[in-house]
């Protein structure tokens, strides 16, 4: 069983940074790939950041230059470091571990953690 508790959001003005934080709490395997994703109201879930056990990193277009994913193999901690933040990165911020393919594929998330950016 994994749990993943986010922390590290926040109200902050256009232009601020966030550091948010990720504890994953049980076995974490070789090809699980960890990520950030955020959702926007009447908004879908969208990818952030991804990165896997080789840090191999994923960015959607919409974060490259401004944010950073990273990974405390020690902390089971992944955190996502926010700069230049804009009033469009508004959303709650959920941590995710995906594990397996295909058909075995299995999701994990957190509950979630509101970034509000003031312009």
């Amino acid at each position: 069983q994994v749990q993943l508790v986010e922390s590290g959001g926040g109200l902050v003005q256009a232009g601020g940074s966030l550091r948010l934080s990720c504890e994953v709490s049980g076995s974490i395997f070789s090809g699980d790939v960890m990520g950030w994703y955020r959702q926007a109201p009447g908004k879908q879930r969208e990818l952030v950041a991804t990165i896997t056990s080789g840090n191999s990193i994923n960015y959607a277009d919409s974060v490259k230059g401004r944010f950073t994913i990273s990974r405390d193999y020690a902390r089971n901690t992944v955190y996502l470091q926010m700069n230049s933040l804009k009033p469009e990165d508004t959303a709650v911020y959920y941590c995710n571990v995906a594990r397996g393919l295909g058909s075995n594929r299995k999701l994990y998330w957190g509950q979630g953690t509101q970034v509000t950016v003031s312009s």
